[in-house]
């Protein structure tokens, strides 16, 4: 405040700003601040957690086949069902989260999750099995986008892109961790133990979590009146930058979806013919996927947001091509670079909505949340389904397809930057740089 503003004079001015400098520096975490590292390992567990948890049943779903005697497109809806729950409920969990706060919905979210992953071995059917799963996902929907709006709110612009690829990175470590310890204990004990094991582990990781994560300081609660969240979401709606965002994000996820829940009948079939537990171990190509989020800050320095995704999108389909190949060393290259591409997207999607939403951030994070969990729970339907009738191919077509749609819509957001560059200097309704 200047003298101006307080009638005091210039000396007393200088003195109170020069002992009033601490209040007025940013007082959210940063790279090597106080409580960053923390803040960095308690959601990178949650992240941890979720994963290994909403896909828990993904990599077991030829032995599900076989013990419950169904098709794989039936044995899918225990993945479906899952995300297909969250994607649901994240709407809802992100109003909960404007009025409770971040913390707490985090901690309620995953502490009903693992509860209902040490249910999930027990289950004495498939429609028991895919209830079970739909009420996990409906209670995981409390974590991605109140993650996402606790960084937003607590970390420094300059550090967002790189605190939301350390979650991501988490979720990629869960996904990886899920499926590698199910396939191997699975071949040794059946699926049913090994969704007990995962079970465990998200119990240690959400119990962790709620240990370490520092309590927000820059949180202000919201309204949960219908009218004001309706008003939120329709305002996020219109925005047309935040939803090319959700399109991408629920394209690139399509073909995730697709491509991890059909893997393992692939595998498991001539000419790869692959036991169980190396079937699970495919998966830790899921560190790839650590690396290439938790990097995407830097990869969005370098060629901007746009040239990140259009990057993300030909590394995803040149992948999906390489898997045709009937040689199980291109299979795995192939694998690696759609982890790669997908999660090198995802990052760079996800923390431009957190970026873009100046306001309701749980709401837009929310939508995102759940355009990505609805393309997961089309993949690996639509992805099972075409796998049935097609075989790989087929899976195949529909990726390159979902992968076509994230390179259109990012071309039509960089169509709509040149046009308003040279138009009038209103704000800018494309993807940022």
């Amino acid at each position: 405040m200047t003298p101006a503003d307080t009638g005091a004079s210039t000396t007393v001015g200088a003195a109170a700003s020069v002992s009033d400098a601490p209040e007025t520096r940013d007082s959210r975490m940063a790279p090597g601040g106080p409580g960053y590292r923390r803040m960095s390992f308690a959601l990178f567990l949650a992240g941890v957690a979720t994963f290994a948890l909403l896909y828990s049943t993904q990599a077991l779903l030829p032995l599900i086949s076989g013990d419950l005697g169904v098709t794989a497109g039936d044995a899918s809806w225990t993945v479906a069902a899952a995300t297909g729950g969250l994607a649901l409920f994240v709407l809802p969990m992100s109003a909960l989260s404007e009025r409770f706060g971040r913390r707490t919905v985090m901690t309620a979210s995953l502490a009903v999750a693992v509860t209902v992953g040490l249910l999930v071995p027990f289950a004495p059917s498939l429609p028991a099995l895919v209830a079970l799963r739909a009420v996990q996902g409906a209670a995981l929907a409390g974590l991605p986008a109140s993650a996402t709006a606790y960084l937003a709110e607590e970390v420094t612009p300059r550090a967002l892109v790189t605190a939301i690829g350390l979650f991501v990175a988490g979720n990629s470590v869960g996904g990886m961790s899920g499926r590698v310890i199910t396939g191997w204990v699975a071949q040794e004990w059946g699926w049913r133990i090994a969704v007990g094991v995962i079970g465990v582990v998200a119990v240690a990781c959400a119990v962790a979590f709620r240990m370490l994560l520092p309590a927000p300081k820059h949180f202000t609660p919201g309204s949960l009146r219908p009218r004001v969240l309706a008003r939120t979401v329709r305002g996020h709606l219109a925005d047309p930058l935040l939803r090319r965002l959700y399109a991408i994000g629920a394209l690139f996820m399509t073909v995730f979806g697709g491509v991890y829940t059909v893997i393992g009948y692939r595998l498991a079939e001539a000419p790869f013919s692959l036991p169980q537990g190396l079937i699970g171990s495919i998966f830790l190509v899921y560190l790839v996927g650590t690396v290439s989020a938790s990097t995407a800050g830097r990869l969005v320095g370098r060629l901007g947001r746009r040239g990140a995704l259009y990057l993300g999108g030909s590394t995803t389909a040149a992948g999906l091509l390489l898997t045709l190949a009937p040689s199980l060393p291109l299979v795995l290259l192939g694998l690696v670079l759609i982890t790669a591409g997908f999660f090198a997207g995802h990052a760079v999607a996800s923390s431009a909505v957190g970026k873009t939403a100046t306001h309701g951030r749980a709401q837009a994070s929310a939508l995102y949340q759940s355009a990505y969990y609805v393309g997961s729970s089309a993949g690996s339907t639509v992805g099972a389904v075409a796998f049935h009738s097609g075989g790989w191919a087929g899976t195949v077509r529909v990726g390159l397809l979902a992968v076509l749609g994230v390179v259109a819509i990012t071309a039509v957001g960089s169509l709509a930057a040149r046009r308003q560059a040279g138009g009038s200097p209103v704000r800018v309704l494309s993807m940022p740089r």
